[in-house]
């Protein structure tokens, strides 16, 4: 299992709710979460196979911005 952690543009938990439906339904994602509450909007990604790239896709479709953080 690794652990990705994107720095994002999701300010709410009505945005939050936006990015729900597409994130549930990714294959290969375990669990996910977003701390509005950091300056920077961290969405963390547990996942066995998905690579940065294919969240930030997926998180793009959304209309928002998701940029992985080292």
């Amino acid at each position: 299992m690794k652990t990705l952690k994107f720095k994002t543009n999701i300010e709410c938990s009505n945005c939050e709710a936006r990015v729900k439906p597409f994130l549930d339904k990714k294959e290969g994602i375990v669990s996910w979460k977003v701390d509005t509450d950091h300056a920077d909007k961290i969405l963390t990604v547990e996942t066995e196979i998905l690579e940065a790239k294919d969240v930030i896709k997926t998180i793009k479709r959304t209309g928002f911005v998701a940029e992985e953080m080292q």
